[in-house]
């Protein structure tokens, strides 16, 4: 049986389903309290969940400022990769932001990931530019990728 997945807002409760699958995924994870702070002072983010079976699987940071957007963080959960839900997220965040009233979506992703990159090329995201010395833990330059919404 194919499973189905679900997207909704996450709230404090999901906090350690989210800090599970973030540190699973980065080299350089956000703690608890940035994720703590997000959900609740930032009023201009937005933390989409993807769910199956009622289990958090991925999650997308999205923030909403005025008609700009930028994706903070996306992640899937290690054994639910190479089944593109990465892709999934990523479409149910872009329709969260024009749903928001975002004219344009922006994000940084590492220049070596190229899995990455070819994924926001096939959603019509284009190169912007560089960020030097934009990761912390090993001072690789980060691609600014810009789609319109």
């Amino acid at each position: 049986m194919e499973e189905t997945f679900t997207y909704r807002l996450a709230t404090v409760h999901d906090l350690q389903d989210i800090i599970e699958i973030e540190h699973a995924s980065f080299t350089l994870p956000w703690t608890q309290e940035a994720f703590y702070n997000e959900i609740v002072h930032n009023q201009f983010a937005y933390y989409l969940l993807m769910e199956a079976d009622g289990r958090t699987v991925g999650y997308c940071g999205v923030w909403v400022i005025i008609d700009d957007a930028h994706i903070t963080n996306v992640a899937i959960r290690p054994e639910y990769r190479g089944r593109k839900l990465g892709e999934a997220i990523m479409r149910q965040a872009m329709h969260l932001a024009r749903r928001y009233g975002a004219a344009r979506l922006s994000l940084e992703v590492r220049v070596t990931n190229y899995v990455a990159q070819n994924l926001y090329r096939k959603l019509g995201f284009q190169d912007g530019g560089i960020r030097k010395n934009y990761y912390s833990d090993n001072g690789e330059d980060a691609l600014v990728m810009w789609v319109m919404l």
